[in-house]
């Protein structure tokens, strides 16, 4: 069943509210949260509107006096006009803050580089003491919602628009903890969101169909990274392939990448987006299909890499960043 991570979030806090007074949820006029919702939460529910950097100080604010806010915007305003509020006010003071950022990666694909967040995970995960996590589906949000209330310091949660695939049932993903969705001992696919998690699984049964078993490990805690899973995961494997709903640099393959060239120096190819902002116009689905974070494409550059043959011509999605050894 399809659901949108954003909507997992919204239902699962509600509940929390009444039973945990402290937490508090601040709103900038997403459009999220009803009147039904807001009458149901009553002090608890605060609408401070299209004013991202005030949203960050208020929460810190109430942080600071003994609450656990959370905050809802997108992910691109959260990330870049709101980032001083959060490096300094939230992130600076380990404040307890849940930022919830909607229409993460190309999920705002229809409104155009000024609402797409292709950097926020990048951004995020280098402010020191920031939990960053991206949940590939409703369930996920649900266990890291519930998760976060006891969650020391700020969070940052990357969540969708639209609704998208439930995942194959797997125990209930935990914050640090990478999942192994499927084991194989050839090369590992390493993802985090939607798409991207989904893809890495339909590209691990192709693969096996040409001899090639795949590890599959939805890497969605970016921060604290674990590590120790993607080494045990990497040291058989001749191969690691990363796929993101985001540019190439800084996200989920610069901290594989980082990770393994300190820890087991690995080859990596790192999939995402290319290294210019969007030009072509559409949705969420038609950008994914258009810049090929797809498991064919996690085939291909499969394929090639282990015939050594490089990546293919005309690719638009990024190339072989080579071996870390």
């Amino acid at each position: 069943m399809s659901r949108a991570t954003r909507e997992a979030y919204r239902d699962s806090l509600l509940p929390l509210l009444g039973r945990h007074p402290e937490l508090m949820c601040l709103d900038s006029d997403t459009g999220l949260f009803n009147a039904e919702y807001a009458a149901t939460a009553g002090d608890q529910y605060l609408n401070l509107g299209i004013a991202e950097q005030n949203l960050m100080g208020v929460a810190a604010g109430m942080a600071a006096c003994g609450r656990i806010p959370f905050v809802n915007t997108m992910a691109a305003f959260a990330t870049s006009r709101a980032l001083e509020a959060i490096k300094i006010d939230i992130a600076y003071n380990r404040l307890p803050v849940r930022i919830m950022a909607t229409h993460g990666g190309l999920a705002a694909g229809h409104l155009g580089p000024t609402h797409q967040a292709l950097e926020d995970l990048a951004v995020m995960r280098v402010l020191p003491g920031m939990t960053v996590v991206v949940p590939a589906d409703a369930a996920a949000t649900e266990a890291f919602v519930e998760q976060s209330v006891s969650l020391p310091g700020p969070l940052y949660v990357r969540l969708g628009r639209k609704p998208t695939p439930a995942l194959p049932a797997a125990p209930p993903p935990v914050i640090g903890q990478a999942q192994t969705l499927r084991q194989g001992g050839d090369v590992v696919l390493a993802s985090c969101g939607p798409y991207p998690v989904l893809a890495c699984l339909a590209a691990a049964d192709a693969l096996a169909g040409h001899g090639i078993e795949a590890t599959v490990l939805n890497m969605h805690t970016l921060r604290p990274f674990d590590t120790e899973t993607l080494v045990a995961a990497a040291r058989p494997a001749s191969l690691v392939v990363t796929l993101e709903e985001h540019w190439r640099s800084g996200g989920l393959g610069g901290a594989v990448a980082e990770a393994l060239s300190e820890a087991a120096p690995t080859r990596v190819v790192r999939l995402g987006m290319p290294d210019q902002f969007v030009s072509e116009v559409g949705n969420q689905e038609h950008l994914v299909a258009h810049y090929d974070l797809t498991a064919e494409r996690v085939v291909r550059e499969v394929r090639a890499a282990l015939d050594g043959a490089g990546s293919p011509a005309g690719s638009p999605a990024g190339s072989l960043a080579g071996s870390l050894s």
